[in-house]
Parts: C-alpha cells; sequence; structure tokens
C-alpha cells in the first residue's frame, strides 16, 4: 500500500515520558511495575495479537486496537489519579489525538488523490500499455521492479504493489515461478522506494513531519534504498525464465481530467514542502489546501460529464427510464470527488488512530522510557535501528517508529536516517512484514505465499545488510 500515513513536531515532545509530570512532585511517575501498567500492556499485547491475526480471524485490524487505546488510557487517568494528579492523562492524550489529526488529515488528502487518479484510469492505463507491449518476462521483471521503486515514493507502496502485481499477473499467466519472483521484486522494490521520500511510508512522513529530518535530507536515502532492491532483485533475476508472451491487445484511455488531477498532485505536494520549509507550517496544511483545489477541479470534470456543450443534459438512460430514472442507479456515473474520499483506506486511519492513543498512553506509564533505556543505551544506536528493521518484519512498521520517535532517543542525524531505513525496508524480510506482502499474497493467492517469500527472504536480508553498509559509506559525515 502506501502510499500511502505526518505528525505533529511540537506536539509530539510532549508524548515522551519523561513529560509526564505529576503534579504533586514535579517528576515522573513509573508505572510499569504497578498493576495498571502491567494491565495495559497485556491489554495491548492481546489487541496487536489480533492485528497480527486478522488474516486468519478476519477481523479488520484497526477494531482491537481502538479498544485497547480506550481501555488504556482509563487505565492511565486511574493511575495517575491514585497519585492525586487529575490533570496528566488529559493532557496527554488531547497531545496525541491533535498529532493524530494531523496525519489523519494529511493522508486523507494524499489518499483522495490516489483514487481520483485510479477513477480516472491513469493507473489503468499505465498497466494496460506494459502488458500490451510483448516485453520478455525477464523485462518485465524489471520493469515492474523499477516503477514500484519510483512510483512508491509519490503513491503508497499498496497501491504501487497491487498495480505492478496486476501487471505480472496478466503476463505471467500460469508461469508460477515468475510470478513468484516478480511479485517478492515487487513488494521489495515498493518498500525500499518509500525509504528514502517523505510521501514515500507513513513512517517517514512522521520522522519528516516531526522536524527530525528535513524534505531534501530524505534523499541521502536514495542509492542506499536503491541498494536494498536491486541487491535481492540481481539474484531473482537468474530465477526469471527466459520467454516471450504473446502481447495481450488491451487498450485503456485515461479519463477526462485526468493529467490535470496529475498536476494538482504534485501542485500539492509542492505546498506541503514549500510551507514546512520555508514558512514553517505544518505540511497538512499544504495537502488540505491541495485537496480544496482538487474538490474545485472535480465540479468542472462533473460538468463536463454531466452537460452537452449546448447546456442540455447528458445520458439517453434518462429518457429511457422516463418516470423511474430517479429510482434506478444508472450505468454511467459522474465523477464525485467524495466518491474518492469515501474510498480512502479508512481502516488504516482507524488504525493508526489505535496506535497513536495506545503507545502513547503506555509511553505515559514509563514503558517507553525503559525501552528506550534497554536498547538505545543498552545495545547502542546503530544496533538498536538494526533491529527496529528487524522488529518491522513482524510487527507493523507504524508503531515501531512511532515508538522511537516518542522515546525519541539522543542520536546523529545520520543514526535517524539509519532508523528511516530500517524501519521502512524492514518489512521486507517477510510477506506479511509490509502493506505491500499481505496485499500481494491476496491477489496472487496460492501462488505467492509467505513461504514462497522466505525462500528468498537469504537475498532480501543480504540486500538490507548492504543498505545499511552503503548508508555508513556515503553518509559517513552524518554518523
Amino acid at each position: 500500500m502506501s502510499l500511502i500515513g505526518r505528525l505533529l513536531s511540537a506536539a509530539a515532545i510532549a508524548l515522551l515520558p519523561s513529560a509526564a509530570w505529576a503534579s504533586n512532585g514535579g517528576s515522573a511517575i513509573d508505572f510499569t511495575t504497578s498493576a495498571f501498567g502491567i494491565a495495559a500492556v497485556v491489554i495491548f499485547v492481546l489487541a496487536y495479537a489480533a492485528v497480527i491475526a486478522e488474516e486468519f480471524l478476519h477481523l479488520r485490524k484497526s477494531k482491537p486496537v481502538m479498544i485497547a487505546a480506550g481501555v488504556i488510557w482509563i487505565l492511565v487517568a486511574i493511575a495517575y489519579a491514585t497519585h492525586g494528579d487529575m490533570e496528566t492523562a488529559g493532557n496527554a492524550v488531547r497531545h496525541n489525538i491533535l498529532e493524530y489529526a494531523e496525519l489523519f488529515l494529511f493522508l486523507l488528502a494524499a489518499m483522495t488523490y490516489i483514487n481520483t487518479m485510479s477513477e480516472r484510469n491513469v493507473f489503468e492505463a499505465l498497466r494496460a500499455w506494459l502488458v500490451s507491449r510483448g516485453f520478455t518476462l525477464r523485462t518485465i521483471f524489471w520493469l515492474t521492479g523499477l516503477l514500484a521503486f519510483f512510483i512508491s515514493p509519490v503513491a503508497d507502496n499498496l497501491t504501487t504493489a497491487l498495480l505492478m502485481a496486476a501487471v505480472v499477473l496478466a503476463v505471467g499467466g500460469s508461469n508460477t515461478t515468475f510470478v513468484i519472483v516478480a511479485c517478492i521484486n515487487i513488494v521489495v522494490a515498493a518498500n525500499a522506494g518509500g525509504a528514502f521520500s517523505p510521501f514515500g511510508d507513513i513512517t517517514t512522513l512522521m520522522v519528516w513531519q516531526k522536524g527530525i529530518v528535513q524534505f531534501q535530507e530524505f534523499f541521502a536515502l536514495f542509492i542506499p534504498s536503491l541498494v536494498n532492491w536491486l541487491v535481492p532483485a540481481l539474484f531473482m533475476s537468474f530465477a526469471v525464465p527466459k520467454a516471450r508472451p504473446e502481447p495481450l491487445r488491451e487498450e485503456v484511455r485515461v479519463k477526462y481530467g485526468g493529467f490535470v488531477v496529475i498536476g494538482l498532485f504534485g501542485l500539492t505536494l509542492v505546498l506541503a514542502v514549500s510551507g514546512h520549509n520555508y514558512l514553517h507550517l505544518p505540511p497538512v496544511l499544504g495537502m488540505m489546501t491541495g485537496l480544496g483545489l482538487l474538490k474545485i477541479y472535480g465540479y468542472f470534470i462533473r460538468r463536463h460529464e454531466l452537460y452537452e456543450p449546448n447546456g442540455s443534459i447528458k445520458g439517453p438512460e434518462q429518457l429511457e427510464l422516463g418516470e423511474l430514472a430517479p429510482l434506478v442507479k444508472p450505468r454511467f456515473k459522474t465523477f464525485d470527488v467524495f466518491i474518492s474520499m469515501k474510498r480512502a483506506e479508512w481502516d488504516t486511519l482507524m488504525f493508526f488512530y489505535g496506535v497513536v492513543l495506545c503507545v502513547g498512553g503506555l509511553g505515559t506509564l514509563g514503558y517507553l522510557a525503559l525501552v528506550s533505556e534497554a536498547m538505545y543505551l543498552g545495545l547502542g544506536a546503530t544496533t538498536a535501528n538494526i533491529l527496529v528493521g528487524i522488529i518491522s518484519a513482524v510487527v507493523d512498521n507504524i508503531p515501531v517508529m512511532f515508538a522511537v520517535l516518542t522515546m525519541n532517543p539522543d542520536m546523529s542525524h545520520g543514526q535517524w536516517l539509519l532508523v528511516t531505513l530500517t524501519a521502512g525496508v524492514g518489512g521486507s524480510l517477510l510477506s506479511i512484514g509490509s502493506a505491500a506482502g499481505v496485499a500481494l499474497m491476496g491477489q496472487a493467492r496460492g501462488i505467492y505465499t509467505f513461504f514462497a517469500h522466505l525462500k528468498w527472504s537469504w537475498a532480501i536480508a543480504l540486500g538490507y545488510a548492504a543498505s545499511i553498509w552503503v548508508h555508513f559509506l556515503i553518509n559517513a559525515n552524518t554518523m
């Protein structure tokens, strides 16, 4: 998925465990060994177990964490109340909600643009062009990987992976060997491409909005990210069969206004970046302004589709149906930007709400200070940041990165770039480690599986290690 994640920098500091002050002593209260703290951890673990088992339970991942968030904060409030502090819990949860609100609005604007481009057949036209060119399987392997790497920095990795996988399945057909390695290649490329752009992944967006890494500084991760994809891709390319399937005759035209929407999306990103870099405004302001531009342009798309040049209403269906017209859905629907908003990944947005509040609650109880001391002081920043990527292969990288940002360990700029890289690409180690991998297991069900991906994990791990080595090599001055 994707695109497809944006935190308020000033408010994040207030979430640090050290900022959870008791009103009666001016010092942080440690609840990690209390019944309230232990109960909160148990609730979070149970909720996240349900998230991990989503594929088997068929329970949307947002549901358990939203409930867990509410219960955890009730425990936080009661814990502080027992010490006579009736203010800390309320103030802390308000900061959490403020951070989430900014992330939510940013993601909603980005998702609406992506959904609009999809509705205008922008992505479908690209897919049709690829499957009708008559490329060899090896060329398709490299092209889909390359496109996934360069599209995911702007679109979310989920959308990118699904688009490229549709090409692979259409061209590869029953050639399971090709489909497997091509799907793995797409997952690795989409995750790697998202790591060097603030818009490529929710985790990179969080780092950018907190102000730890500036927009232009993310591009220092371009070469390490490229290496992360190229190393396993090179090994896997030798397994691609040498064949040239018959081209599929398919032509898809981009709907009216599709290319203008792409331009508006680019302008929206410029507004977000410029406002943040030069005016020190939160990026969400630029994104929401751009969403307003899309809504205005959507009005003209709708008028174009609804009316003839002479002002008369299009659609013979209405004439054919007569009095029944208001009661029957027409075969052709005009553009409606609110349909694009409705199709946003609401489960992901609600999941992040639960994650932000759960992690913030555990931080207020003192657990993140405990973890930060064990990892970043006990193991050192380099080892800890490498482990963050490995953990991201099992646990979603969103709560992992949010926890790191909330801990706010004292690290060099190069180490912050390292954890941004590892959190972004670590999920490629396993098929369940990223939204792109999980989505492709569903799209290529029975072919691209957990164990099929696992057979190539050694090559992906080599790419993971190589990208870290290259980062230390070319960004040594920042370490």
